[in-house]
């Protein structure tokens, strides 16, 4: 989700990989609904892919960023070019169980945090901070209290 969403928002100026610790292989159909709601693209290879961005055989990167939600307690690996990194938690929507109308709605919140975030995180005119600033503002937009309509429940 946040690979497509950036690549959206990012447009021209950003290419998004995903990696993922423990994937569910390809784009579920919710988040799909979401993104063709809002008339937003996924190419085709956008899924998280266990392992095919690991460090070694990443290219450089200026950012890498943990997502989901229990990968604040994991080690972050040390990636090539000494990108920012910051943690954005979300919880998984994919791992919620319950009714169809539940699991929509952590879908949407899901979404609805990472698009807020990356929004920001495209806005920034990173061209006019130093590297200090820039891991401080990515840090902050982790931090934010996404307001979502359907929030889903703990």
């Amino acid at each position: 989700m946040a690979e497509a969403l950036l690549e959206h928002w990012g447009r021209e100026r950003c290419r998004a990989y995903s990696a993922g610790g423990f994937p569910k292989g390809a784009p579920c159909t919710p988040w799909r609904s979401i993104f063709s709601e809002r008339l937003i693209s996924i190419h085709e290879d956008c899924a998280a892919k266990a392992g095919t961005n690991s460090p070694n055989r990443a290219p450089e990167m200026d950012f890498v960023f943990t997502v989901c939600a229990q990968a604040a307690s994991e080690v972050c690996p040390v990636w090539p070019g000494n990108p920012v990194t910051a943690h954005w938690g979300v919880p998984d929507p994919a791992s919620v169980e319950g009714t169809q109308d539940e699991k929509n709605r952590a879908f949407r919140y899901a979404f609805q945090a990472l698009e807020t975030r990356i929004k920001l995180l495209t806005g920034l005119r990173l061209e006019a901070l130093d590297r200090l600033a820039v891991k401080r503002k990515v840090d902050e937009i982790g931090h934010l209290r996404v307001i979502a309509s359907e929030e889903p429940a703990p």
